[in-house]
């Protein structure tokens, strides 16, 4: 972190007291990374001219690490063939994500100046579906033959190495693009030249469909410790990979999406400081409005017990205390099965098991609390034993209820096609703020004899 500030230090300075030799000199030692993050946090119009000093070999490089809206201003700012040659410079699939984003005048007259490869890897990367595998592909990658020899292959990697994701490993292939298996550069190293691809390639090759979702594909990933994977379509020709930079942004993405559905907020893929006071409010208000109404139902059960309430007023202290700790109890649970989920380790037909553990967690832990709560509740409250009793085993059931409903109700949305993450804190606390209301007054009103 303070690395990065003397960066911008630097840069800043050598931008503002104008000495643009130096500063292409300065940012040629650099990180692209470490230029990007730089140029983030500058005005559009600093960015723009600092992009412009740049040595054009890492331009495009820059471009890449750059933040979408930073990406946008600086496409639309540069003249056709300054924009083309960026495109021309990224891989396919960033460029991709960026004409995503781009509207549709800018993309047509981008495409316009394209040279016929790129545009037909660009056109060919549009076609698949948002968030699928497809999608996220990148076209440049090193194919091979079973036929090759060793020296042929180690030929065509320096041919078309250069322009390729990653060269660690190559992909072979027949005459009808089907994948047929892997072989990783440093076989081809230590093997002699006149050996036969075919005969020592691995064939054992694991590969993710186009439109397979890119979730899946991430965790595809994790599971083999892969760097790179091959793509395939239905007939399983091989038509582009993926690799560990594009999964990294990918389980970033998904992480960021489900803790803003967790906290009640409508997911948006922009940057904290990018995305506007009303559209924040418009990502935010929908929720807060529905958990408003819904928390009625908690004022309706309050209203209906009043006079119970009015005929024993020290059980009013107490419901803060309980609609809480429900909430919590309910939290942990729903936020450890959501995450189950997400990682594959939970699944709808593991619901039995994780019942099982929660009711077991739920009754120790309810436990625990009612005993340490009846305690407090003798001895600093001075509290009756039976109001005691009714808090306590009112607790204890709340937990109980609580961590049931936080545990059932993931499994039950992911099964019927729902994100998981949207049965997190804010709703589960609203149904445990009823449940524990109904359950304290009903105890209330039988065990106090109180008229309800």
């Amino acid at each position: 972190m303070e690395e990065e500030i003397r960066y911008e230090t630097v840069l800043r300075e050598l931008l503002e007291t104008r000495q643009y030799t130096k500063l292409r000199q300065t940012a040629s030692d650099m990180n692209v990374a470490d230029i990007a993050a730089v140029m983030d946090d500058m005005e559009d119009e600093e960015s723009l001219k600092m992009f412009r000093i740049l040595p054009k070999d890492m331009a495009a490089d820059v471009f890449a690490n750059l933040e979408l809206d930073d990406q946008q201003y600086i496409i639309q700012s540069l003249s056709d063939k300054e924009a083309t040659n960026i495109i021309e410079n990224l891989m396919s699939d960033d460029a991709t994500d960026l004409l995503e984003e781009m509207p549709a005048n800018v993309v047509k007259r981008i495409l316009a100046n394209a040279s016929p490869e790129t545009r037909a890897d660009i056109n060919h990367l549009l076609r698949y579906p948002e968030d699928s595998a497809g999608s996220l592909m990148t076209v440049e990658y090193v194919d091979l033959r079973e036929d090759m020899t060793v020296a042929d292959a180690i030929a065509r990697i320096r041919k078309i190495g250069l322009d390729s994701e990653t060269v660690n490993v190559c992909y072979v292939v027949d005459k009808e693009r089907i994948l047929k298996g892997t072989v990783a550069l440093r076989y081809l190293i230590i093997m002699q030249p006149d050996a036969v691809i075919g005969d020592f390639m691995n064939e054992n090759v694991i590969s993710i469909n186009t439109m397979t979702d890119q979730e899946e594909a991430a965790h595809m990933f994790q599971k083999y410790d892969f760097t790179a994977m091959p793509v395939v379509d239905n007939e399983d020709r091989m038509v582009g990979i993926i690799t560990i930079d594009d999964v990294v942004d990918i389980m970033q993405e998904e992480a960021t999406e489900d803790i803003e559905k967790m906290a009640a907020i409508l997911p948006t893929d922009k940057p904290y400081f990018k995305v506007g006071i009303f559209e924040t409010y418009r990502k935010r208000m929908p929720w807060l409005l529905l958990l408003m109404i819904s928390a009625a139902f908690t004022g309706a059960i309050i209203s209906r017990y009043e006079q119970a309430l009015s005929a024993c007023v020290i059980l009013t202290a107490y419901i803060p205390m309980l609609m809480d700790t429900g909430g919590n109890a309910g939290s942990q649970s729903s936020v450890s099965v959501i995450r189950g989920i997400s990682l594959g380790e939970i699944e709808f037909k593991d619901t039995f098991r994780a019942v099982w553990k929660e009711i077991l967690v739920s009754i120790l832990c309810g436990v625990t609390l009612a005993a340490t709560n009846f305690l407090k509740m003798m001895v600093m409250d001075r509290s009756t034993v039976m109001i005691a009793l009714v808090v306590c085993i009112t607790l204890l059931l709340v937990v109980f209820f609580s961590k049931l409903i936080g545990c059932v109700l993931p499994l039950v949305a992911d099964r019927i096609g729902f994100d998981p993450a949207v049965m997190a804190s804010p709703l589960i606390t609203t149904i445990v703020d009823t449940i524990s209301l109904v359950v304290y007054f009903f105890l209330a009103t039988h065990l106090l004899n109180l008229a309800a």
